[in-house]
């Protein structure tokens, strides 16, 4: 059984706003996020800069009951769940709906803010008794398991963890569910919460951050810029959401997925082509059938030249013709998160016939020849749209929307 799937709701959180409508306008346009880094105004941070998403009251989302169980990264992942399934309309109560659904959600890291208290209390004041909800709250499954029980799904859930690609990873998963026929109704996405002390100290060390901005593609680029959120999807069966009369945002086409097996932080253009080239076979997609491409597009000095490269090579002599854009350029690198949090720019293009810029550009690098979008929006029909994820590792996800028919 091959099934069309489609997207019928989604939502988000992160530095742009708290919602994804917020987000999607932030994006086109070109609006940064990233800005000086607080709440670490004690230590002696390099970090200077990050996406940090503000003003997020979790008392206003959740009861004490239940937020004692909740490490930030839960937290965002079921703000974004609860805008989605809203949108969509879906009341998993109804008949053998919560049986006939699933849940993946990747996280490159997990709960960190729990780790981060955890490591503090036992190595800073050398108290061994630590909270007893600190597994519950920092296990990688975390996510998964609070979305699912917040709507009762009792059909497959579960984590995914590939560093960077893990929410294109995790719609790949959900995806498959869905049009096997194991599944109608999937929830699917990436949540992030990674600016705590522990990990900001660890990126330091690599030595890969931006001082200033973010720039992909630049000549100008300096580095990556971190930050967190989270971003969920409604897929769906395409003839259980026409029966309802769902409003379909985009059909979900294809999915690719390769390993580099090389270096464990170079990347390699090699392996980003073969993903991309699986997506476009996955959704039966011709490279010409391609407008726009969200890029990983992380700024850093071999990611966007070997991404640039792996283009070429997925794309042909179309490539010079495709519009590309990295949207981490005003929302940061959430890791895991980062691409539920560019579907929501996939899905906007194909929706709106905007290609959102990429923000921040200076100067064209010689190594990165595409066409970027640079720092204004552009108004053009989008038929069919690649999202890229590539992670330290090699581990490669490529998704493939088209516009809803």
């Amino acid at each position: 059984m091959n099934r069309r799937v489609v997207i019928t709701g989604v939502g988000a959180i992160c530095a742009l706003g708290h919602d994804a409508r917020t987000i999607w306008h932030g994006m086109r346009e070109g609006r940064s996020a990233i800005a000086p880094l607080t709440g670490f105004e004690k230590q002696d941070m390099r970090v200077k800069v990050a996406a940090q998403v503000r003003d997020f009251d979790p008392a206003a989302h959740f009861d004490s009951k239940k937020l004692i169980l909740l490490d930030r990264v839960s937290q965002f992942a079921l703000v974004a769940a609860r805008e989605a399934v809203a949108q969509s309309g879906l009341d998993f109560a109804q008949g053998d709906l919560r049986q006939r659904s699933g849940c993946v959600i990747g996280t490159g890291t997990g709960g960190e803010v729990t780790n981060d208290e955890c490591s503090k209390r036992l190595y800073g004041e050398r108290n061994p008794r630590l909270h007893p909800l600190s597994i519950v709250r920092r296990m990688m499954s975390a996510p998964a398991s609070q979305v699912s029980i917040e709507f009762g799904i009792t059909g497959p859930s579960f984590a995914v963890s590939s560093a960077c690609a893990s929410a294109n990873h995790a719609f790949a998963q959900a995806f498959a569910l869905v049009r096997s026929g194991v599944a109608d109704v999937a929830l699917a996405g990436g949540t992030e919460a990674c600016l705590t002390l522990g990990v900001l100290r660890a990126w330091e060390a690599m030595r890969v951050l931006a001082d200033d901005t973010c720039r992909p593609f630049c000549k100008q680029r300096r580095g990556l810029v971190l930050g967190e959120g989270a971003g969920m999807i409604v897929l769906e069966d395409f003839d259980h959401a026409r029966a309802r009369g769902a409003d379909i945002l985009a059909e979900f086409a294809g999915a690719g997925m390769s390993a580099d097996a090389g270096d464990i932080v170079m990347p390699s253009d090699v392996g980003a082509a073969r993903a991309m080239a699986a997506a476009l076979r996955d959704a039966q997609l011709s490279p010409t059938d391609i407008d726009y491409v969200n890029a990983h597009g992380t700024a850093t000095p071999a990611n966007d030249p070997t991404e640039t490269r792996a283009i070429h090579a997925a794309l042909g002599d179309h490539a010079a013709k495709v519009a590309v854009s990295s949207t981490k350029s005003v929302h940061g690198h959430a890791l895991g998160a980062a691409g539920a949090l560019e579907i929501i720019a996939a899905i906007g293009a194909l929706r709106d016939g905007v290609i959102p810029p990429t923000a921040n550009f200076i100067g064209p690098d010689p190594e990165c020849d595409l066409d970027y979008v640079p720092n204004t929006a552009r108004e053009t029909p989008v038929r069919a749209v690649l999202s890229n994820a590539f992670a330290f590792g090699g581990l490669n996800a490529v998704v493939a929307l088209k516009r809803a028919a």
